[in-house]
């Protein structure tokens, strides 16, 4: 059975949404999914003035616990086409398994929101995929076999680098049902590719 880790951290709740769809998606593939959260960096007059979910339902992620997973799933809001700080925080405490290579060869993917359809999210995306490549992790998207993500008829996320979704400039918009089915695609398609690599 793969071990599957859902790291994500969100402001709002949408990429909580997401990652908790994507966790779904990979156990529904015969996984074992967690879902931890990154430490919130922002000074904490920040995070309440800007009205900052502090949903503490998941456990806090430490960087050691990377290594006992088969593949990661990044799951972080866009920060003008990069990935928000406290996840690039987290990340940069990841230089001991770097340097022992424990990350390498498992399966990794991500998954963002932008508050716009053209607000960054693939650049997002590939701003994490640039970090599991560092890793040394084999990066899986979303391929276009999800047909959600081909929908012209509304406002909709999605990208072969990842699902996404799209909060709207006041957080007002919540992922749709496609967007979180592209989520959970995505977390059974990794799944599925981490128990051929791992069994």
């Amino acid at each position: 059975m793969a071990k599957v880790l859902v790291l994500y951290y969100s402001s709002y709740g949408h990429v909580r949404q997401m990652a908790v769809a994507a966790a779904e998606g990979a156990t529904s593939a015969g996984a074992e999914a967690h879902v931890k959260r990154v430490p919130e960096t922002a000074p904490r007059e920040v995070v309440e003035a800007a009205h900052f979910q502090t949903d503490t339902s998941h456990p806090e992620a430490q960087p050691d616990d990377l290594a006992a997973y088969d593949a990661i799933i990044v799951a972080v809001p866009t920060r003008y086409g990069n990935m928000a700080s406290q996840m690039a925080s987290f990340w940069d405490r990841t230089g001991g398994l770097w340097a022992q290579g424990k990350l390498i060869g498992k399966v990794g993917g991500a998954i963002t929101s932008s508050a716009s359809q053209h607000g960054g999210n693939e650049a997002t995306l590939l701003s994490v995929h640039k970090t599991l490549l560092h890793h040394g992790l084999v990066i899986v998207g979303l391929p276009y076999s999800f047909q959600g993500q081909l929908d012209t008829s509304t406002v909709v996320g999605g990208s072969p680098y990842g699902a996404t979704t799209i909060a709207s400039g006041d957080g007002s918009r919540q992922p749709s049902e496609t967007e979180l089915d592209g989520a959970r695609f995505q977390g059974k398609h990794i799944a599925e590719i981490a128990t051929k690599l791992f069994g």
